[in-house]
C-alpha cells in the first residue's frame, strides 16, 4: 500500500494537490512538515503531523522535519482569532531544542531515506528585509494572499482586534521555507495541518513563479473530539508528550477516556496497526462495548510510543492501584513518581 493509499483508509487527507499521488508514485521525494516551537514540548495535537512524517518514511519517501526558529519569531495567524505574543531568541532556542529531540524519537535518522531536521532561522537570519520583498514578495500579489482564509477570517468586519503587517507577511516566510527547501534539499512536497492550506499554497504558487517548476500539497483534516471540544485539550490544558508536563499515567489516562466514537477514529489515525488489523478490533469491540477494547489497545501503543514500555506498565498499574484493582506487589513496586 502507498503512501497515499495508507493516509486515505486512515482518514487521514483533507485536501491534496492534483499531481501529488502520481509525483510520489514515481519514486522516493522528500517532504517537509513545519512545527511551531512555541513551547519546548509538543503535545499530542502534534502527533498527527508526527505520525504523517512516520507513514511518509515508512512508505519509502524522505521526511524533513522543520521546527520554525524564524517564523516562531513571526507568528502564524492560521486558525487563531487574536496575535500571539512573540517569543525571544533565548527561548526559542531552548523551545527547539526540546521539540528537535522529541522528534528524533519518532523519525529514523539513517538509512536510505533518512530523516533530516532542519530550522528556517539558518537561512533567514542574513536575510534583509529589503532583499526578501524583492526576492520573494514581488512574486506573491496581495489580492493573492487577502484570498486566504486565514487573511480573511482575521480583517473581517467581525473581527476586531483585525491583523498587523508582521502576521500577514507569514504566508511569505513560510512559502520561501518551501522555496528553500525546493531548491537545496530537493523537497517538493509540503504537508500540514487542513489550517495550512492557504500557506502552503503560497509556497507552491511561489516555487512555480520563482523557478517554473511543480510542488505539490498535501494535508490532514484537525482532529476534533466527538462532542465539538478541541482534542488534546483537558481541564489542566494540553496533553503534552514531555513527562514533565503531562505524565505517563495522565497521558495513560487520557486515552483511556476517550469515547467509542472517538476510539472508533483515534485507532487509525494514531497507531500503525494495519487495516485488517483495526477492521477485527473495531468489530470485536462493537460486539460488547462495556470491555472499552479499542480505548485499552489505543492507549496503550501511543503511551509505549511516546514514553515506552516501562512507563505502560507502570501507568497500568497506578490505575489498578487508584480504582481498588491492585494487588500489593502492584503497589509496591510503584516508583516514587509515579506514586
Amino acid at each position: 500500500m502507498n503512501f497515499i493509499e495508507e493516509m486515505t483508509w486512515r482518514g487521514m487527507i483533507h485536501d491534496i494537490m492534483p499531481g501529488t499521488a502520481e509525483a510520489l508514485s514515481k519514486g522516493m521525494c522528500s517532504g517537509y512538515i513545519g512545527f511551531d516551537p512555541t513551547a519546548d514540548s509538543l503535545h499530542i495535537g502534534s502527533l498527527v503531523q508526527i505520525m504523517t512524517l512516520v507513514h511518509f518514511q515508512r512508505a519509502g519517501h524522505k521526511p524533513i522535519a522543520l521546527v520554525g526558529g524564524a517564523t516562531g519569531m513571526v507568528g502564524d495567524p492560521s486558525g487563531k482569532s487574536q496575535e500571539r505574543n512573540l517569543l525571544d531568541k533565548a527561548t526559542l532556542d531552548h523551545n527547539i531544542n526540546g521539540v528537535r529531540e522529541q522528534l528524533t524519537h519518532f523519525l529514523d535518522f539513517d538509512g536510505p531515506n533518512a530523516a533530516e531536521l532542519v530550522n528556517n532561522y539558518d537561512w533567514f537570519q542574513n536575510m534583509s528585509f529589503l532583499d526578501f520583498i524583492r526576492d520573494v514578495g514581488k512574486h506573491i500579489t496581495v489580492n493573492y494572499m487577502m484570498a486566504k482564509d486565514s487573511v480573511k477570517n482575521r480583517i473581517s468586519a467581525e473581527s476586531s482586534d483585525g491583523m498587523s503587517f508582521t502576521e500577514f507577511t507569514y504566508q511569505l516566510v513560510q512559502g520561501y521555507d518551501f522555496l528553500h527547501l525546493f531548491k537545496a534539499h530537493d523537497c517538493t512536497i509540503q504537508m500540514g495541518g487542513s489550517d495550512q492550506w492557504g500557506n502552503i499554497t503560497s509556497g507552491v504558487e511561489l516555487i512555480r513563479k520563482k523557478t517554473g517548476e511543480k510542488a505539490y500539497a498535501l494535508t490532514c483534516p484537525l482532529i476534533t473530539k466527538a462532542d465539538g471540544t478541541k482534542f488534546g485539550k483537558t481541564e489542566a490544558g494540553n496533553v503534552w508528550l514531555d513527562r514533565n508536563k503531562t505524565s505517563p499515567y495522565k497521558f495513560y489516562q487520557y486515552w483511556l477516556n476517550i469515547t467509542d466514537e472517538d476510539a472508533v477514529n483515534y485507532i487509525k489515525v494514531f497507531t500503525f496497526l494495519s487495516k485488517d488489523e483495526v477492521e477485527g478490533l473495531i468489530l470485536e469491540h462493537n460486539n460488547d462495548k462495556s470491555r472499552r477494547l479499542l480505548q485499552n489497545k489505543i492507549a496503550e501503543i501511543v503511551t509505549v510510543m511516546v514514553h515506552g514500555e516501562n512507563d505502560l506498565k507502570n501507568a497500568i498499574k497506578a490505575s489498578k492501584v487508584l480504582f481498588g484493582k491492585s494487588s500489593k506487589e502492584d503497589l509496591e513496586s510503584l516508583d516514587e513518581n509515579t506514586f
